[in-house]
């Protein structure tokens, strides 16, 4: 009973097992696997984040058109023998004081400098979101070659076990065959030596299917390549009909699209701009600035002064027979009285402003401006080269690939019609093999012509489909299979 028992509860636990061990083997189609590269590159981030730089630096330079504007505070206490910073006496009281102030200033003109250094910026920035375009079709284009070649393994794989089934039944009926009488020993030992041979191919092929998923985890990201397994579409009919386009025409579609293309005008735009911006420091500056100031200090007293009559004062007597008393005139004076200055007033009194145009005319500043100028002149020139290039380079891989899928498409017509004849010639060899007909070596010969015939047809198929994607990818449409 409790055997039984036992039983009942392992079934459920080897079902959820086999469940669990069935959901971790995730079978990843192409198009997965390039979202997948996207989203983790570390170089797709990194470029992510020279977006966000260029952005910056296009939004600081806008910025920089507007008025700047600081201010400032400082504070101080001193003691013994020194100046009043506000009274200007010498004194020997302890002096404490504070100074605060702001200030503002803007460019009236500077030869447009600013507003083109906002376009060459803008320009860097448009470039950036093109670089990072392309670098996306990179990877979307080596995750596709890259999962091109396992189905290529994947198939050489196949191609290898079967040779290997074909050898191991040769194997078995050499051996009844000596084992009868009807063939001698060397016969199975040659047999059993292209087994042998047939298994080294077969651990080949098994190591360049290995290979070919090591080689698409790591442009994943992912940490190991056990149990990666990709989704087989189906292959089995070759559409040719992106070779009926010529390669001029593929070449305008593509020139007006594609990113690296879009990047370099953008960046012969931005060095135009950053031309004009080296022109303008030829150009007199004019700005306007403001500040205003003001201060304390606990020395500094305030005076009031009171208004008051000065009577007649008696100042002597006329030289005279009979001296006379000699006054003087009635007059107003002031009576001084000293109090505390308070902070508040002091801010109000002490305040100082000024307004002032300025104007910078360059005259000689070393030849500074003028190799500026001319620096520029040649980044204009070497970014019109480098448009040029990328637009010759362009049209170059077009028109190899497009003359590699031709290539491959007609290797393929061949290789299948040979693969065809083959495959019947190796059928008639092999029952005349049975019979003892054909001796083994004549036999090996066969079966190797076979499986070279088949990788030859299997490798013009998937060159054909790799550089057919690759047009179809300059018309503008997703690598997909």
């Amino acid at each position: 009973m409790k055997r039984k028992f036992l039983k009942y509860l392992f079934i459920p636990i080897f079902i959820l097992f086999s469940v669990s061990w069935v959901q971790s083997q995730k079978v990843w189609t192409l198009v997965e696997c390039v979202q997948y590269a996207l989203e983790h590159n570390l170089t797709v981030k990194q470029q992510k984040i020279n977006i966000d730089y260029a952005g910056n630096t296009y939004t600081q330079s806008k910025v920089a058109i507007l008025p700047n504007l600081n201010g400032g505070a400082s504070g101080s206490t001193s003691s013994g023998y020194s100046v009043d910073p506000f009274t200007y006496d010498y004194t020997e009281e302890n002096v404490k004081s504070a100074n605060f102030s702001i200030n503002s200033s803007v460019t009236l003109f500077a030869g447009f400098q600013k507003m083109n250094t906002i376009a060459a910026n803008k320009y860097n920035l448009h470039a950036a979101l093109a670089d990072y375009e392309k670098l996306k079709n990179d990877i979307s284009i080596n995750v596709s070659t890259a999962y091109l070649q396992i189905l290529f393994a994947e198939e050489i794989l196949a191609v290898a076990e079967k040779q290997l089934e074909i050898t191991d039944l040769q194997v078995k009926q050499t051996k009844k065959l000596v084992d009868a009488g009807s063939l001698a020993k060397g016969s199975l030992l040659e047999v059993q030596a292209q087994q042998a041979s047939d298994e080294l191919q077969l651990v080949n092929a098994e190591n360049q299917l290995n290979l070919a998923f090591l080689t698409m985890t790591q442009l994943l990201e992912l940490g190991t390549a056990d149990d990666f397994r990709i989704a087989r579409p189906n292959l089995e009919e070759l559409d040719e009909s992106i070779l009926a386009q010529p390669v001029l025409s593929i070449y305008n579609e593509a020139i007006t699209r594609l990113p690296q293309v879009k990047s370099a005008e953008y960046n012969l735009l931005s060095a135009k701009k950053n031309l004009a911006v080296a022109k303008g420091s030829h150009s007199p500056r004019l700005s306007i600035s403001g500040s205003y100031y003001t201060g304390y200090s606990n020395n500094r007293m305030k005076y009031l002064f009171t208004e008051k009559v000065v009577p007649p004062q008696l100042i002597g007597y006329t030289d005279s027979e009979v001296p006379q008393q000699v006054y003087t005139y009635e007059s107003y004076g002031f009576d001084q009285t000293e109090q505390e200055y308070s902070f508040k007033d002091q801010f109000k009194d002490n305040a100082y402003k000024s307004l002032s145009i300025n104007l910078s005319i360059p005259i000689f500043n070393n030849l500074n401006t003028y190799y500026g100028v001319e620096n520029s002149k040649l980044n204009v020139m070497n970014n019109e080269l480098m448009l040029d290039q990328t637009k010759n380079l362009l049209y170059k891989e077009i028109q190899q690939a497009h003359a590699d899928a031709v290539a491959a498409l007609k290797k393929f017509d061949a290789s299948e019609k040979s693969l065809s004849a083959m495959e019947e010639s190796f059928r008639y060899t092999n029952q005349k093999f049975d019979v003892g007909l054909v001796n083994i070596v004549d036999f090996n010969v066969a079966k190797s012509q076979l499986a070279q015939t088949e990788s030859e047809q299997l490798k013009a198929k998937y060159e054909f489909l790799f550089k057919t994607s690759i047009l179809e990818f300059y018309r503008g449409k997703t690598v997909n299979l």
